[in-house]
């Protein structure tokens, strides 16, 4: 049994996806007929449940891939490729404090919301109104937008926000807002940001060089898929290749130098454990 207030994924039998709250008093009509939420909450994740007009949809539980496909985009999103790795660096998890900037159509927002908890904030900046109102729609259909602070307005005077525990930029000329990250950052703090181009991450390491980062990485990720057919096992005909370089440092502490990444990238056996 599924209770009230619940994120469910019902699944159409071509594939569609409906993301809803559950509200066991709310009937969900489709094209392929009405589906009562009450059935829903007594068969539970799962289930197979007949429309009024005999179609199977399936209940399940979304996971935060679903969520982030389900996106509705009017701008380009980052891709869960890159998104894993942000999370990853940034150390995001229960609890955690964090900015962002431009919000866009919200899938890293989306992934922010979703590991801060509830006892954590995503402090999510969008110059452009109709882009901050389409990420807080977005947030709100997945029962995530009470984690999240919108904040409609250019970052160019700062965050005013003190010591939070990661920060994202997803701006096109971010080396105009690093003076900005020491007043917002918890010193030693990881700062991470998504350029489209290598003249702009060559703009951007210039900037970091004169200011107060270290522990500076720069990559970018590709997957590439295989057909899932175990006698025919071979790659599929295309791939998602470059979407965007990450660069990815930390805010030294006063006085302190921190060795580059790829100092420290194999020192495996240099490490103690207690």
């Amino acid at each position: 049994m599924i209770n009230p207030g619940q994120l469910v994924m019902l699944l159409s039998p071509k594939g569609k996806r409906y993301f809803k709250i559950l509200d066991p008093q709310e009937i969900l009509n489709t094209n392929d007929g009405q589906l009562q939420m009450q059935k829903v909450m007594e068969n539970g994740f799962g289930s197979r449940l007949d429309t009024h007009l005999g179609k199977t949809y399936t209940v399940l539980k979304p996971t935060l891939y679903d969520l982030i496909k389900s996106v509705k985009r009017r701008t380009q999103i980052i891709y869960h490729k890159d998104i894993g790795y942000i999370v990853i660096k940034l150390g995001i998890g229960p609890g955690s404090r964090v900015i962002e900037s431009g919000s866009g159509s919200g899938a890293l927002t989306t992934a922010l919301a979703w590991f801060v908890g509830d006892q954590g904030r995503v402090y999510s900046f969008e110059r452009r109104e109709e882009f901050a109102t389409l990420c807080m729609d977005n947030l709100n259909r997945n029962g995530l937008g009470s984690r999240v602070e919108i904040i409609n307005r250019d970052i160019a005077q700062g965050f005013d926000l003190k010591g939070v525990d990661a920060l994202f930029l997803d701006v096109r000329t971010p080396w105009d807002y690093l003076e900005h990250i020491p007043d917002a950052l918890l010193p030693g703090g990881p700062v991470g940001f998504l350029l489209p181009t290598v003249n702009q991450v060559s703009m951007l390491l210039t900037a970091m060089e004169q200011g107060h980062f270290t522990s500076v990485e720069v990559l970018e990720i590709l997957v590439r898929r295989y057909k899932p057919v175990a006698e025919r096992l071979r790659p599929e005909d295309r791939m998602v290749a470059h979407t965007g370089y990450l660069v990815f440092a930390r805010l030294s502490p006063k006085h302190l130098v921190l060795p580059l990444e790829d100092e420290t990238e194999d020192s495996g056996d240099e490490v103690e454990s207690f």
